[in-house]
């Protein structure tokens, strides 16, 4: 399905509006000492900002293992954006399957602390990306 540049627009922007709400939940969850929610919240902000970026270049996934790909495929090994945020994504995405499916993990505290900001960075990059 091919996206007019309007709905492209509209679903960019919609992205991107969940991301930074997303990553608002961060800060409440972090206060509530809820490490795995924190771990799950942390990488959604990132993927729907992602998610923003492909939909404003006009690659088309389906699933977060394509998300995960294409990024690292159009952004990462063509040096739009720093190695660092595609290890970053990667990161993120293996401690929330963790968290979130192994009833054995609980999320590092520490790990996650250090990896907020570099977090918040990646999303205000890719929005300035995307603000056209």
């Amino acid at each position: 399905m091919s996206l007019s540049d309007e709905e492209r627009r509209i679903m960019v922007q919609l992205e991107m509006e969940r991301a930074k709400k997303t990553f608002n939940e961060v800060d409440i969850l972090k206060a509530a000492e809820l490490w795995n929610g924190v771990s799950n919240r942390l990488y959604y902000a990132v993927y729907h900002a992602v998610s923003a970026l492909l939909i404003h270049d006009g690659h088309q996934v389906n699933t977060h293992h394509g998300s995960h790909a294409m990024f690292g495929q159009q952004y990462v090994k063509t040096g739009i954006l720093p190695a660092d945020y595609g290890r970053l994504y990667n990161q993120l995405q293996t401690m929330r399957e963790q968290s979130d499916y192994n009833c054995a993990f609980d999320a590092d505290p520490d790990e996650l602390k250090n990896r907020i900001e570099p977090a918040r960075q990646m999303i205000e990059t890719i929005e300035n990306m995307v603000s056209d």
